[in-house]
């Protein structure tokens, strides 16, 4: 009987051993645990991979930094910028134990998850959800891009400063959140400055394959100028029909357009002289920007969008405010959110996509944004 007894607690002992190492394995238990969810297959793919590559990046070398004594432990899941699956995927990170979320990478996902981080109390920074009510979902909220309405507001003022008199053109995509708001600041702030809308049309996602006849009415209503608050592969379809049709009009677009310059078998010619506003140039002389371009060109092959550049200056925010706040990698997350809280509506923060960031409280930056104009297939600074 003691014998058995002795080989029953054996066993025992023997199965916890291989328990405890099994719910450990990949994963260091004094770093701090940062999820993110976004589109990383699908037609979005290139906004999730630039933004799971920028995070990585960003991991990288603070990990790399022997002086930095909070380190970092990165797991991305993907959601096919669809909101249901971004749930699934949030909740596939609580399990893992995520401490803080840099997520979602689209808004309709980020605005499905978000109110759940706000009742788990874990801390949200989104890198490019962009829609108003992803920071106003609650305290712990926020966003290290632009929100549309103001974003859309600015495009009009680009477009007020530089083609005061033209006829302008508006196709948006009235199933997404981020087109639409884009579209909603835009309106309200061209009839501010009496900008000259002579055409608004839009499509939905069931109908995006085909925009010939958003880009026919905008011809036949004479408008020179489109303005195209949308992402770069509905905007790939427009120039490639208005280029057919002989249609040859200024592009106006603002940061969902980034990447178009990397669309498979897009003639990039067709978006020479288009206007984007973005938060980031890769071409920026600075040594950080072109340390990034480097790191990031080396890791992917290709050039880093703002997409990138954001997710990876909400590595080093996160980091900035949790170095702050004396944030260790065994606190439970609701103490880290409060601790990321009070710091993110007090600091100043400075990073690839601007200098002297700040946050409000509820959650949305304030920075300001660049115009570039694609010239010789590269961004180039507007005049």
């Amino acid at each position: 009987m003691k014998k058995l007894i002795a080989m029953c607690l054996a066993l025992v002992m023997a199965l916890s051993l291989l328990a405890g190492c099994s719910s450990h394995s990949g994963s260091d238990s004094d770093a701090l645990k940062i999820g993110m969810t976004g589109p990383l297959t699908g037609g979005n793919a290139v906004y999730g991979t630039a933004v799971q590559a920028g995070i990585e990046i960003a991991v990288e070398e603070i990990n790399a930094d022997p002086n930095n004594t909070l380190k970092l432990e990165f797991q991305p899941q993907d959601d096919e910028a669809d909101g249901e699956k971004a749930v699934s995927g949030y909740n596939v990170l609580k399990d893992w134990g995520m401490q803080v979320f840099i997520g979602t990478v689209t808004s309709s996902a980020c605005n499905a998850v978000a109110p759940l981080t706000v009742e788990d109390e874990i801390f949200l920074l989104t890198p490019s959800a962009t829609a108003a009510e992803v920071a106003t979902a609650g305290s712990s909220t926020f966003q290290m891009c632009f929100t549309d309405p103001n974003q859309g507001a600015s495009a009009a003022e680009v477009i007020a400063n530089n083609w005061p008199e033209a006829a302008i053109g508006i196709v948006y995509d009235a199933s997404d959140d981020y087109s639409s708001g884009l579209y909603d600041g835009f309106k309200n702030k061209a009839a501010e400055l009496s900008l000259n809308v002579v055409c608004e049309t839009s499509f939905t996602g069931d109908t995006k394959s085909d925009l010939s006849t958003q880009v026919t009415m905008c011809k036949d209503a004479g408008a020179d100028l489109m303005f195209l608050p949308i992402y770069y592969t509905e905007a790939s379809y427009i120039l490639n029909y208005a280029s057919r049709i002989d249609y040859a009009p200024q592009y106006v677009g603002c940061d969902g357009m980034d990447g178009i310059l990397n669309v498979e078998g897009f003639d990039t010619s067709l978006a020479e002289g288009m206007a984007l506003l973005t938060p980031f140039d890769a071409n920026a002389t600075d040594e950080a920007t072109q340390s990034f371009v480097a790191k990031y060109t080396e890791k992917t092959g290709e050039v880093p969008t703002q997409f990138a550049a954001d997710a990876y200056d909400c590595v080093y925010a996160v980091y900035q405010a949790a170095v702050a706040a004396g944030v260790k990698a065994s606190d439970e997350p609701a103490d880290i959110c409060a601790a990321l809280i009070e710091q993110f509506t007090s600091m100043t923060f400075d990073g690839l996509t601007g200098k002297g960031m700040t946050w409000d409280s509820e959650g949305m930056i304030s920075k300001a944004p660049a115009v570039v104009v694609i010239d010789g297939g590269i961004y180039v600074p507007m005049d």
